[in-house]
């Protein structure tokens, strides 16, 4: 009987949030203010996205200006890893890495 006195209440729940009074007087939000005059996003700022495949992997490279600064490499079996170039030098480090020839194992246990 104790378990189901929980149960009867979150059944009740919903018939008490229809009986909540709502605040009068509310009024819709205005609509957000046009950009200003002459203002128009530069195309070159945009990321350029290029999608491949190497073997079995997808290769997703990413430029600004027609410069590489990250990759994202999603293999067929396992998780998607980003290489990406900190400094503008053309080495590219792996995200997460501890320093860049080190790898530390993540397995995961379980997922709620």
């Amino acid at each position: 009987m104790r378990r189901f006195i929980p149960l009867l209440m979150l059944c009740a729940l919903p018939a008490f949030a229809d009986q909540a009074t709502i605040p009068s007087g509310l009024q819709p939000l205005p609509e957000p203010p046009a950009p200003p005059p002459g203002f128009e996003p530069d195309p070159a700022l945009e990321p350029q996205v290029t999608i491949t495949k190497r073997g079995e992997d997808q290769v997703e490279e990413f430029r600004i200006n027609g410069k590489l600064y990250m990759m994202k490499i999603t293999p067929r079996h396992g998780v998607p890893y980003y290489l990406i170039d900190d400094k503008g030098t053309g080495q590219f480090v792996r995200q997460g890495e501890v320093s860049p020839g080190i790898l530390v194992p993540m397995w995961l246990l379980k997922s709620f």
